[in-house]
């Protein structure tokens, strides 16, 4: 028994529409790792494309066999393939990839040298349009600030918290996520750690004091950083401090597009 095609009846109000797909697909892949080769993670994934007004609506299950196809296999390097592959399967003439997974590097301690897993969120959102693409690749994360002002009126200690710093960038060649890591980790008072112990604590602390920054600050070394960085050709920072005696988080940002 052949069954009708409804997806591909003429919809009652003939209007295109930009986007049409799935959204919020929990999926494992792999992921390039700087160290490892590959990781192992779980992404949530977001997949679009356009559909003509003369389609009534699309054909879901051909974005998960286009997911398939791929066996989880989805990086920096691959995606834009994987996006033509979508629009070729479902003759459309753009297709769109949204993909956010968990990333872990192994840290060590900055005294007694322990290392423990350190948890990233990292992303991917890709386009691809008539042979344009657009690639942007960021990650978010965890940091420690203390505040400069609090330092400069107090006369013991100074107010400290956790924050993050989000960093987005298209680029001309390859750029690792660790380098990405590496810039906010070191542009802020402190990084963070899963495991510390004493000595790791005392050390920390010390550190940040010795750092105090805004999240003014925070972005605008970021930025230095990715306008001096080769390969960079857009960006986008921003960092959020939640503040620990304020009924408030602290926030900045900045985009630039490099001439």
């Amino acid at each position: 028994m052949k069954l009708e095609d409804i997806q591909s009846l003429v919809p009652e109000n003939k209007i295109s529409l930009d986007k049409v797909g799935i959204k919020g697909f929990k999926y494992p892949v792999k992921v390039l790792d700087r160290e490892k080769g590959v990781q192992h993670t779980v992404a949530e994934i977001n997949l679009y494309v356009d559909l003509p007004a003369k389609f009534k609506g699309t054909h879901m299950s051909r974005f998960i066999e286009v997911l398939n196809e791929f066996g989880g296999e989805i990086h920096m390097k691959n995606v834009i393939k994987l996006l033509k592959r979508l629009r070729k399967k479902l003759s459309s003439k753009s297709a769109h990839i949204e993909m956010y997974f968990p990333y872990f590097l192994e840290k060590k301690a900055p005294v007694s040298g322990i290392a423990s897993l350190m948890e990233y969120q990292a992303f991917i959102s890709a386009s691809y349009l008539k042979r344009k693409r657009d690639l942007i690749v960021g990650v978010e994360v965890p940091i420690m600030t203390l505040c400069p002002c609090s330092k400069s009126i107090s006369k013991y200690s100074a107010h400290n918290q956790r924050g993050k710093v989000t960093i987005k960038v298209r680029f001309k060649k390859f750029i690792w996520l660790e380098e990405l890591i590496e810039i906010a980790e070191t542009s802020a008072s402190s990084p963070v750690y899963s495991l510390l112990k004493r000595p790791d604590e005392k050390f920390v602390t010390e550190h940040a004091y010795e750092n105090p920054k805004f999240v003014e600050d925070i972005v605008r070394e970021v930025a230095k950083k990715l306008l001096e960085h080769p390969e960079v050709i857009w960006f986008s920072v921003e960092a959020e401090n939640f503040e620990s005696i304020h009924a408030h988080n602290a926030y900045a940002f900045i985009e630039r597009t490099k001439s």
